[in-house]
């Protein structure tokens, strides 16, 4: 599908992911990933003047939003390329690598820069004017809480459209739990040799304190513990139903970045003597109202045979799990191990702060191939309504 479109090797950083009104809450989210896309420039000892275009992968509105690429491309010293937004949800960083591949394919730049980020905490309150209220009262939307938890077009609430699909397909509580333990485990792997797995990719966000103080946020924060009693104890976010809040992602705040060009020049950029990446193919989905979790099939099906492979021909499996029903579902209708996927981290346990969510399991996934000495990634995920996105990496 594509062939022209390549990764650098150690050309992307995520920085940590930061619960919930955390140590990022209060940053704005543009000028944290871009502040942090200067000091990984200036360690690389890349000019910015080198990108062509820039691709900004955001959901959740920033003061000044309206701005938002031509802004983030100024900010991190690009200032005289222009760019565009992405919002897809929990698909963003999916859809900014592909259409930055599409970009370098077709001959319309050779260097793209794919920056995402979102700050989940202290998100906006919308309110919009509503003449013929009741004496004019206003219209208001919490952009987070209201929208996590009701699909205007599925009328249901995100946990909702999980319960949904554990019913349809028979997933059980205790497949839940098991699914999470393995999910928590498998991070831990990532943290082992004083974390020398995130280290190769994870680059340090700097946030203000105080007017004349910063402070490094160097790893995750907001990671809860899993053990199988602990799992076991809790109780159902909805009555009967087979995920609890240990089963389940939690809101975040970060960024990530990759670099999207040509062959030549990702040689040129690329950390030490390392592999080719190449972006393959690209896949999407959408799964009837009210099931999110089965979208991730179908657009995963579709990256594969895109890229002419089946799953079996990859190295590793990445997905974006909002819920534990995510990964139980793709496992058994793609036919794979549930256990074997997602190594050293994922969404589930870090966090999800939407809209760098997909690029650093992205990111995760490429390194894992490295280390397994080369081959496919397949990456897919859903996202709201009932939406899916993959993409086939080739590691080699």
């Amino acid at each position: 599908m594509l062939s022209k479109a390549f990764i650098p090797y150690g050309g992307y950083f995520s920085s940590p992911f930061a619960k919930w009104q955390g140590s990022l809450a209060t940053a704005h989210a543009i000028k944290l990933a871009a502040e942090t896309s200067q000091r990984w420039f200036a360690q690389k000892g890349w000019d910015a003047g080198m990108y062509e275009y820039l691709i900004l992968g955001m959901t959740v509105g920033q003061p000044q939003w309206f701005y938002g690429s031509p802004w983030a491309a100024a900010l991190i010293g690009a200032d005289k390329i222009p760019g565009m937004l992405i919002t897809q949800a929990c698909s963003t960083s999916t859809t900014c690598v592909f259409q930055a591949a599409l970009g370098v394919d077709s001959g319309l730049y050779n260097t793209a820069y794919c920056m995402m980020t979102d700050r989940c905490s202290n998100g906006p309150h919308t309110v919009w004017p509503n003449p013929n209220g009741p004496g004019g009262e206003v219209l208001s939307e919490n952009w987070m809480m209201d929208n996590f938890n009701r699909d205007p077009w599925a009328k249901n609430a995100m946990i909702q459209t999980a319960e949904n699909v554990c019913k349809e397909a028979g997933i059980t509580r205790e497949e839940c739990d098991a699914v999470a333990l393995r999910r928590y485990e498998q991070y831990t792997d990532s943290l082992a040799d004083d974390r020398a797995f995130q280290k190769r990719y994870m680059f340090p966000a700097e946030v203000q304190v105080t007017r004349k103080k910063t402070a490094l946020v160097e790893t995750d924060e907001g990671v809860m513990p899993s053990t199988a009693d602990g799992l076991a104890g809790l109780r159902p976010v909805l009555p009967d139903g087979a995920h609890t809040f240990g089963s389940q992602t939690h809101p975040a705040d970060g960024n990530c970045a990759l670099v999207v060009t040509t062959r030549e020049k990702a040689r040129e950029l690329a950390a030490t003597d390392g592999p080719e990446i190449q972006v393959v193919s690209y896949g999407y989905s959408r799964a009837k109202k009210g099931y999110m979790a089965m979208a991730v099939v179908p657009a995963a099906q579709m990256a594969l045979e895109k890229a002419g492979i089946a799953v079996t021909d990859t190295a590793a499996v990445k997905t974006h799990n909002p819920f534990a029903a995510n990964d139980v579902y793709l496992a058994k209708q793609m036919g794979i191990d549930v256990n074997g996927f997602n190594n050293y981290g994922c969404s589930m346990i870090f966090g999800h702060p939407q809209g760098p969510t997909a690029g650093r399991c992205i990111i995760e996934g490429i390194e894992e191939v490295v280390a397994k000495g080369g081959g496919y990634l397949l990456w897919a995920g859903c996202a709201a309504g009932d939406t899916g996105g993959a993409l086939v990496l080739k590691i080699g």
